[in-house]
């Protein structure tokens, strides 16, 4: 009789310890069918608002915990200076496009100073063609008697004068055309000068652009560092805008509970700010790994001493409908 009472006694222990491990089971990791964990936060990746120039700020439109949209101007920077570059860049442009202009003019005068010395050569070849003809008539009068020594040697005189005056306007046409070769290449200089200006004209424009620091997407404005005054260079962070319309759950789970957990499913999700009011959402995406198997410094567990630890991943959860947190 007493043998039979101690085990019952000895079973009733076991499936009292059964129980009550398996209600600790269901209250740490869920209801058989449910999974939760109170390991979870909200967040969203904020955007950091930085200048593009270097200047010393004079407005700040945004405030702290703002809600501002894409485009809507967040700071100004000082802009006299880059005003002041964007007047000297159109100034260069326009000097440019003066020696475009003016040396267009002159190959235009060129090419005709090229054809006016062609048709002086025309003329002296012409002339030359007469003096010749004039020469050998001449000569062969003086040889049948009928012509003077004096007169032969006067068209052979006439003769290479042409000729000479022949040769000094061809060198005349070929100078001609080297400065038309000139002019051409001082035009091509200048058009490099044109679009040169124009380049620095539109970063001037650009610069000037920049001195209003607009907001890069809709959202809240956070950590606001920039004051009125403020000397800012080219990257610095001056604030940040967090998309709260875009905010996520980030749900570290155990991977004992992830066993039926799929992209897509329904979830439910509890935030301290709304008690009583549950928010519909769903699992976007479940890790390839763990946050250790990531970091830089990864632990080594082939030792001896290896104790198994359950890890957790962080499933992400998304909202339902995106006006949730609105």
């Amino acid at each position: 009789m007493s043998r039979t009472r101690n085990l019952m006694l000895i079973g009733a222990g076991v499936v009292g310890l059964g129980a009550t491990a398996w209600f600790a089971d269901r209250l740490i990791l869920g209801d058989g069918v449910h999974v939760e964990t109170n390991d979870a936060y909200v967040t969203a990746y904020s955007t950091l608002v930085a200048p593009k120039v270097s200047g010393r700020i004079d407005q700040v439109q945004a405030r702290d915990n703002e809600r501002v949209h894409t485009g809507e101007e967040l700071a100004h920077i000082e802009d006299d200076d880059y005003r002041a570059a964007l007047k000297v860049a159109q100034g260069n442009v326009a000097v440019a496009r003066a020696d475009i202009a003016n040396l267009q003019a002159e190959l235009n005068r060129q090419n005709a100073v090229i054809a006016a010395a062609a048709a002086t050569v025309q003329a002296d070849e012409a002339a030359l063609e007469f003096a010749r003809q004039d020469e050998a008539r001449y000569r062969n009068l003086s040889a049948g008697g009928a012509g003077t020594v004096e007169q032969r040697q006067r068209t052979a005189s006439g003769t290479r004068q042409i000729v000479a005056t022949l040769a000094r306007d061809e060198a005349g046409v070929q100078a001609a055309k080297d400065q038309e070769a000139v002019l051409t290449a001082q035009l091509d200089r200048a058009k490099g000068s044109l679009v040169r200006a124009e380049g620095e004209l539109r970063q001037a424009e650009l610069d000037l652009s920049y001195c209003t620091i607009p907001a890069p997407i809709d959202g809240v404005v956070g950590v606001r560092g920039v004051r009125v005054g403020n000397y800012v260079h080219a990257g610095t962070a001056l604030m940040a805008v967090v998309p709260v319309q875009d905010a996520f759950v980030v749900a570290h789970f155990q991977e004992t509970q992830l066993t039926h957990v799929l992209p897509g499913q329904k979830a439910t999700v509890w935030v301290d700010t709304f008690p009583g009011h549950p928010l519909r959402a769903h699992v976007d995406s479940i890790p390839p790994a763990t946050g250790v198997a990531f970091a830089p410094i990864q632990p080594d567990n082939a030792t001896g001493n290896f104790t198994k630890v359950v890890q957790r991943l962080p499933v992400r959860v998304t909202w339902r409908d995106r006006r949730t947190l609105d």
